[in-house]
């Protein structure tokens, strides 16, 4: 498998270190990394993680736009300028730093939550506040289309 899937909770430890959910190690093993690039997530109190891939994309995007264009300037800072590398440990853990805590919440544990080419990191009750937030909108979405 080399796509991030499904969700996990784990416990941060003392020194304030949390372990990688073993399917995502696998993923990050399978593509070689041993770093992560993560980014606060713009819309959500989340932290998204991810390789090189996670860059590259914006990156991508980036390269389409003026890059005399405020939207194009904002971009570059958000990339560029406030993301952060995580390094895991030979244990397959990351610590947890005030990057990751100010933006989520994050107090003791972390919600891992597999989104296919990258994952995210949730304090627990934000990250099922926003699942059943996501459900409601699915079946609204889907009623209406009935």
């Amino acid at each position: 498998m080399d796509r991030f899937l499904s969700n996990a909770v784990n416990r941060i430890d003392s020194k304030g270190r949390v372990s990688v959910p073993a399917l995502f190690r696998g993923v990050l093993q399978k593509r070689g990394l041993g770093e992560l690039y993560a980014l606060q997530a713009i819309d959500m109190d989340a932290i998204d993680a991810g390789g090189m891939d996670l860059l590259e994309r914006y990156e991508a995007r980036l390269a389409q736009d003026d890059p005399f264009l405020r939207s194009s300037d904002d971009m570059s800072f958000f990339c560029h300028g406030d993301g952060a590398f995580l390094k895991l440990d030979k244990d397959g853990r990351i610590t947890v730093t005030d990057f990751i805590r100010e933006h989520t919440g994050i107090t003791d544990e972390i919600a891992f939550v597999g989104r296919g080419h990258f994952f995210q990191m949730w304090e627990p009750g934000r990250f099922h506040a926003y699942r059943e937030a996501v459900r409601q909108r699915l079946r609204a979405a889907r009623e209406a289309s009935a």
